[in-house]
């Protein structure tokens, strides 16, 4: 059984409650977006991404996230989150209920061991009567060279179908992404 994973008897067959099936894996190179638009939503209610050795060609920036509605990118001001970050030099945290964008992954820098690793969850992408969320948690080694962490979550406060997801930041993006679904039956 795969850790992690719950196994239930239903009528004699066995559920595997909480597999992660691979949708698709990218392996980024001089873009500056990502788009995944065969998602699954009518699957999967939950669905994760991994983030392996993110690195973008612009100092400080950051791999960031937007939602598909019904295959139209949406890149208005509609998005709210809330994040902590700590590193180094102690605690801070950042909010907004206004962004263009949704948090993913850390500032990171542009030399070769400046990269970021991490992991966001997204739920109820595919439910037109629900709005859509996501948590996310990461670690990197910043422009500064210094190591931090970062985690909050974050909403798209709107009710729609989300059939699709943006990665994207200022500079060329360079990495392993793989978006996986996750199991309910």
């Amino acid at each position: 059984m795969p850790l992690g994973a719950a196994r239930f008897g239903l009528l004699g067959g066995v559920a595997d409650l909480g597999k992660l099936e691979l949708i698709e894996t990218v392996v980024a190179s001089g873009s500056t977006t990502v788009d995944f638009t065969s998602i699954q939503e009518s699957t999967y209610n939950v669905h994760f991404f991994t983030f392996n050795d993110i690195n973008v060609t612009v100092d400080a920036d950051r791999l960031k996230l937007r939602f598909f509605e019904s295959g139209v990118v949406e890149s208005g001001s509609v998005y709210q989150f809330a994040t902590q970050q700590c590193d180094t030099g102690g605690f801070s945290e950042t909010k907004s209920t206004s962004s263009d964008n949704l948090p993913t992954i850390k500032n990171t820098g542009t030399a070769g061991n400046e990269q970021s690793n991490g992991y966001t969850y997204i739920y109820n992408a595919g439910d037109s009567s629900k709005y859509t969320f996501n948590t996310f948690h990461s670690t990197a080694i910043s422009d500064s060279g210094t190591y931090n962490s970062w985690f909050g979550s974050g909403v798209m406060p709107q009710a729609s179908t989300v059939d699709g997801f943006r990665l994207f930041s200022s500079g060329n993006i360079t990495g392993t992404i793989s978006l996986y679904g996750i199991a309910e039956s």
